[in-house]
């Protein structure tokens, strides 16, 4: 009887050892958000929106991706980015309408990527009033006639991803 209880008391013991070692290791919680450090010296955090878009032949749906990323080379450069698996019409610039955490919709103007399927704002100010965000909604039109595009992002865990972005950028978070 007695080997009984030491045994279940090593047993106890070793569940706990490992709980604590894995409470250390853990590190952050950075909600949904992936982040990835690539060869050229850029550091990103990527997250799905929450809802899906219809592809234009309306087979399949799909999650925009936004990303926030900070570039180390230099001086430090931050810039977000919206990927679409759709196209959209315009060449250069976008208007993008923002809304952060159910305020006031406003309209800024994001660039145009490669085969109109990247939509890029570059520079911190973007993701400085993100940063103690909970959501974020962005809308924009893909056509004259198109229609429109919506993404909702859950921003839990973003502070977090941010923090881990500048330290790889070796600067501070925006």
């Amino acid at each position: 009887m007695t080997v009984v209880f030491k045994l279940r008391g090593v047993v106890v013991a070793a569940v706990l050892l490992l709980a604590a070692v894995h409470a250390v290791q853990a590190g952050p919680d950075l909600g949904n958000w992936r982040v990835d450090a690539a060869g050229d010296g850029q550091v990103t955090a990527s997250l799905y929106a929450t809802n899906k878009l219809i592809t234009g032949n309306g087979a399949l749906g799909y999650s925009p991706v936004l990303t926030l990323a900070c570039r180390s080379d230099g001086e430090p450069r931050w810039s977000e980015w919206l990927q679409l698996n759709d196209a959209v019409s315009a060449s250069r610039k976008i208007t993008m309408s923002v809304m952060v955490d159910g305020s006031s919709k406003f309209d800024e103007s994001w660039s145009v990527g490669p085969r109109g399927k990247l939509l890029v704002r570059e520079g911190d100010d973007g993701i400085k009033r993100l940063v103690s965000a909970s959501r974020l909604l962005l809308s924009w039109r893909f056509g004259l006639l198109s229609g429109r595009g919506e993404a909702d992002f859950d921003l839990a865990g973003l502070s977090e991803a941010v923090g881990q972005i500048a330290a790889s950028c070796n600067t501070d978070p925006p």
